[in-house]
């Protein structure tokens, strides 16, 4: 790649890791174009660096992730970024079926009933239309398909039926390329028996097959999340997150930079790559922001109060709870064994973290008590920065705060308070100010 078109490429590159799905109109209409100037070098690039595979049909370009462990941070969310709960899921999964055995066009009344008749063979599921919490999370999953180019409004508008589904329509083209790439599981799902079996994951036999997927694993743990902890992935992962080709390789590829300390490694935003960023805007991460600097002080502080320490959550425990949780939900009554059905949820042990000898770090603990002390304090202090709702519902405040902490690995969660993780210490001893409103 010339220097002359690396900085496009690069853009590229952050858009297809950003955006697996890219459709006529998704993300934007130009994302398309984008994506075919660059297709026979995406293709090879992505395959060598992550391990995943770019696929081009049509209008539609999408790129087929490898998934090293389940993770619960990327939900689909509804236009006002609320995630989806499992109805809605329910329902984009119905909807998906239903519009397979579509047409070309359909209506969302049509798409309503056949997505009723399959919800109400399902215990505990249902649709009425009838019903208005069953038409808006309806509506919603529509409305995630809508936003991705599967479904085109031809005519008639979505909004006007979910207010009164006897005087409103809407009708639909059905974008076939994009239906079946945005459904394309690697297995049959009747022969699936355990949710790890959607992993991909191609079996090596050698040395040097080993340490190649040991580094595409390495590369992809750094793009797709925030931080990654040396003691949070496995050994031979970790031995790459380490060296100086990671960091070089990431950043020729997708013009981010990678920071490289004791405990893990940081991809540094600085494009606008991730769709959420930290610090950033809006009252949870401002509060948060805040939140974290109390917490450094508290977990450092040598004036204070020492603080416990305790051991750090296993991560292998927390993928087991997954995949539980998951593999709880099949319906046995349609699965095909096509092997043994009492294999066990991971058997080659891709999943977690290397069984080693080493004790678990022990990170320091900070009790809830301290927590609504500290976003209580925030509110008094900075009261002008935070709208009457934040100071009416202080606790909301402090969990979102929390969740937000947490989905950027500076805190885990634990009963009674949170484990202040290292990247905390990115924020000790900073100042905060508030901008004075100017009045005229």
């Amino acid at each position: 790649m010339s220097d002359l078109d690396l900085a496009d490429y690069q853009r590229v590159v952050r858009l297809v890791l950003r955006h697996p799905l890219i459709t006529a109109t998704y993300p934007d209409e130009r994302a398309l174009i984008r994506v075919r100037r660059f297709a026979a070098e995406l293709r090879r690039d992505l395959a060598e660096a992550f391990g995943y595979r770019l696929e081009l049909h049509g209008s539609t370009a999408r790129l087929v992730r490898t998934a090293d462990q389940l993770a619960t941070d990327r939900p689909a969310t509804t236009r006002n970024g609320r995630p989806f709960d499992r109805q809605r899921y329910a329902y984009l999964t119905l909807c998906l079926a239903a519009l397979g055995r579509a047409g070309l066009q359909t209506t969302v009344s049509e798409l309503a009933d056949a997505v009723s008749a399959d919800a109400n063979r399902i215990g505990g599921l249902g649709l009425d239309p009838d019903s208005g919490a069953d038409r808006r999370a309806f509506v919603d999953a529509v409305t995630w398909l809508e936003e991705r180019g599967v479904l085109r409004l031809a005519d008639g508008s979505t909004s006007s039926w979910a207010s009164d589904p006897t005087a409103g329509e809407a009708l639909y083209d059905i974008a076939r390329d994009a239906l079946v790439a945005l459904f394309h599981p690697p297995r049959v799902l009747q022969h699936v028996n355990t949710v790890t079996a959607l992993l991909n994951r191609s079996a090596t036999t050698s040395g040097n097959a080993e340490r190649r997927a040991a580094a595409q694993a390495a590369r992809r743990a750094v793009a797709e999340s925030p931080i990654v902890y040396f003691s949070d992935v496995d050994t031979a992962v970790a031995n790459h997150l380490r060296g100086t080709a990671l960091a070089a390789d990431l950043h020729r590829l997708t013009g981010l930079r990678v920071e490289r300390r004791a405990e893990g490694v940081l991809l540094v935003d600085t494009l606008g790559f991730s769709a959420e960023r930290f610090p950033g805007t809006g009252s949870v991460a401002q509060a948060a922001v805040l939140l974290a600097v109390d917490l450094a002080e508290r977990a450092t502080d040598p004036d204070g109060r020492r603080v416990r320490r305790i051991p750090a959550p296993d991560p292998r425990e927390r993928q087991a709870a997954l995949v539980a949780a998951a593999d709880a939900g099949l319906p046995a009554a349609v699965r095909i064994f096509a092997g043994d059905p009492e294999q066990i949820a991971d058997p080659d042990g891709a999943g977690g973290v290397e069984d080693t000898a080493t004790e678990p770090a022990r990170l320091p603990f900070v009790t809830d008590s301290f927590l609504r002390e500290a976003v209580a304090t925030i509110l008094q202090r900075y009261g002008s920065a935070f709208g009457a709702a934040w100071h009416g519902d202080p606790d909301r405040l402090r969990v979102e705060a929390v969740e937000l902490l947490t989905r950027f690995g500076a805190v885990t969660p634990v009963p009674g308070g949170v484990l202040v993780r290292p990247l905390v210490g990115r924020y000790r001893a900073t100042v905060a100010q508030v901008r004075q409103r100017t009045l005229f």
